[in-house]
């Protein structure tokens, strides 16, 4: 059975919009509907002051899409924009509460001090032990080729490692890991990564076609993020390295401040440009309490393969220089090198198709620094907790 928007929108009616005013089709909450090899995706305008207890109301519509015979499955995001896709009716607000009467004054107690922690009040992901973020300020820097490379360097190195392509809009991995088909589930609720040279992968990229646009809003985004982190069985990991879009926008904060992240990696290229955006992606980083475990310094050099002369042709240790600036490590250069360039796009990572080579020991050194800073970051946060002793 062809799945089409009429379908979905005729199911859709049956859900209740808030208070039980009417379904959320006729209320003008859904937005525009999309559909891609038989999933659905689309978001749902509601109250900003009442974004919380929408929840069941997400569920409930994600649940009767869900049931349609021959949908794949549903990506439903809420969303407290104004407007809601060209369905624009307003939605019912309920009565404001009566204050309650005023309570007899009492004083104040003081709060327990609790330890600060860059992972306090958030939710891990189960079998999953560290979580690195490899980020970049802009595009065209190698992150994704750095990403999967140091994911490589690391189980070379003897770790358990998944790789989330956090890229909603140009999912990478499937390319670079040369991954085809699609997941399978587990009891039909969560799905199984998929795996090539001993990684467990997760990317939109396995869910859609190559060609599709992703065209979507912030909070659908999020969403799909947030499953895909979450309701995976990616089973028990020393790491996931998730590969994320360039810039600072919604991926990054949805991963920065709902998962604790064990720390973020910074690619940058030699020239100023790429460091200027570089150091808003760390501050970034920092200002929601995310370790930075280092930068990367990528493209850095270039050597003639006929005469081994070098090049600077970006310039060269602009990275290095700035991590000094900044007080964060270093944590290796990588050349500009064709044979990683061709081993990318043919799907066989220079560190699976060289593991002897010299740029193979690049990034195997690379993936020792992030995870042993990985380890002074974690011996810090124990250091932190203040012992209880008993006598």
């Amino acid at each position: 059975m062809s799945v089409t928007k009429e379908i979905v929108i005729e199911r859709l009616k049956t859900v209740n919009g808030p208070d039980f005013t009417g379904n959320i089709v006729d209320l003008g909450m859904v937005s525009e509907i999309f559909i891609a090899d038989a999933k659905v995706f689309f978001s749902i305008t509601v109250p900003a002051a009442r974004a919380q207890e929408m929840e069941p109301l997400r569920a409930a519509a994600e649940r009767v899409v869900k049931a349609i015979p021959g949908v794949a499955g549903a990506v439903v995001a809420l969303t407290a924009e104004r407007k809601g896709g060209g369905m624009e009716a307003p939605v019912p607000q309920r009565p404001a509460p009566r204050p309650a009467p005023a309570a007899p004054a009492a004083a104040p107690r003081p709060a327990p001090h609790a330890p600060a922690s860059h992972s306090q009040g958030k939710r891990g992901v189960p079998g999953i032990e560290a979580i690195i973020a490899v980020a970049s300020g802009k595009g065209g820097v190698g992150k994704s080729t750095t990403a999967v490379n140091i994911a490589l360097g690391l189980a070379a190195n003897g770790l358990r490692v998944g790789v989330l392509d956090a890229d909603i809009y140009g999912p990478s991995m499937p390319r670079l890991l040369n991954i085809h088909g699609r997941p399978q589930t587990v009891d039909g609720k969560v799905l199984k990564p998929m795996e090539n040279y001993g990684l467990k992968v997760m990317s939109m990229g396995f869910l859609v076609d190559e060609e599709t646009p992703m065209i979507w809003r912030g909070p659908m985004v999020m969403s799909a993020l947030t499953q895909m982190l979450r309701e995976v069985e990616w089973g028990p990991l020393d790491v996931l390295v998730v590969d994320m879009p360039p810039g600072t926008g919604d991926a990054q904060l949805t991963m920065a401040q709902q998962v604790p992240l064990a720390g973020a990696v910074i690619v940058s290229t030699p020239q100023d440009l790429a460091l200027i955006d570089a150091r808003k992606g760390l501050n970034m980083f920092r200002k929601v309490d995310v370790p930075v475990l280092g930068i990367v310094e990528n493209m850095s050099y270039f050597l003639a393969p006929d005469t081994g002369k070098r090049y600077d042709i970006f310039g060269h240790g602009g990275a290095r220089r700035e991590a000094e600036r900044l007080g964060v490590t270093f944590l290796g250069e990588v050349p500009l090198e064709m044979g990683i360039r061709e081993s990318s796009d043919a799907g066989t990572p220079v560190v699976v198709s060289k593991p002897d080579g010299a740029e193979a020991k690049i990034y195997r050194d690379i993936a020792s620094n992030v995870w042993g800073r990985v380890n002074e970051e974690r011996g810090a946060a124990e250091a932190a907790v203040p012992s209880i002793v008993f006598e």
